[in-house]
């Protein structure tokens, strides 16, 4: 079929799906609180939020000319986000694997659920915590397990340097403290 003979609302850039974060082979690591959130997330969506905006659009519907009826055509619009952020939620928690992070408490070791403490080259003291893809978020000092600090600093152990390949050459990180949440009572 011709391009000519598409509707434009077709092939909308705000259609685009954003790109995901990737996993390595599948496989979607994430705490239980972590899982939670995504869970209550999707059943949010599918609960409460999607039915809402069905019955939004269904009243902008009955109103007549869609053409123009903002309620119409924003709600529809919502609809596809919503179906699109269920349908990338469902994906991930299917093949989440929930890690009890609580395990290497005690230990020295760097695995993921680790809160580091490292300095770097130039001595300047970060604390991070690694956590997964989906859960983690760089404004609470949280990094994915796929991050290449975190890559650099797994399996390493309290007085490990490691070195990290960044784009002005490689830096050293010397592990300064490693600690795990205490285990649930």
């Amino acid at each position: 079929m011709s391009k000519a003979f598409t509707r434009e609302t077709d092939h909308d850039a705000d259609d685009e799906l954003p790109a995901s974060p990737a996993l390595p082979t599948g496989v979607n690591y994430i705490t239980r609180s972590g899982y939670d959130v995504l869970r209550a997330e999707l059943f949010g969506l599918i609960d409460d939020e999607r039915p809402r905006i069905v019955e939004i659009v269904h009243w902008a519907a009955s109103n007549g000319d869609r053409s123009e009826n903002g309620d119409y055509l924003y709600g529809k619009k919502r609809l596809r986000e919503i179906d699109r952020r269920i349908r990338f939620l469902t994906q991930r928690l299917e093949i989440a694997e929930v890690v009890d992070t609580s395990l290497h408490h005690g230990g020295d070791q760097v695995f993921f659920g680790a809160t580091v403490v490292y300095t770097d080259d130039s001595g300047a003291e970060t604390t991070v915590t690694i956590l997964g893809v989906d859960e983690a978020r760089s404004t609470h000092h949280e990094i994915s397990w796929v991050s290449p600090v975190a890559c650099a600093l797994l399996k390493a152990r309290v007085g490990d340097v490691v070195r990290l390949v960044v784009p002005g050459g490689v830096q050293e990180l010397e592990v300064l403290s490693v600690t795990y949440p205490a285990p649930a009572a």
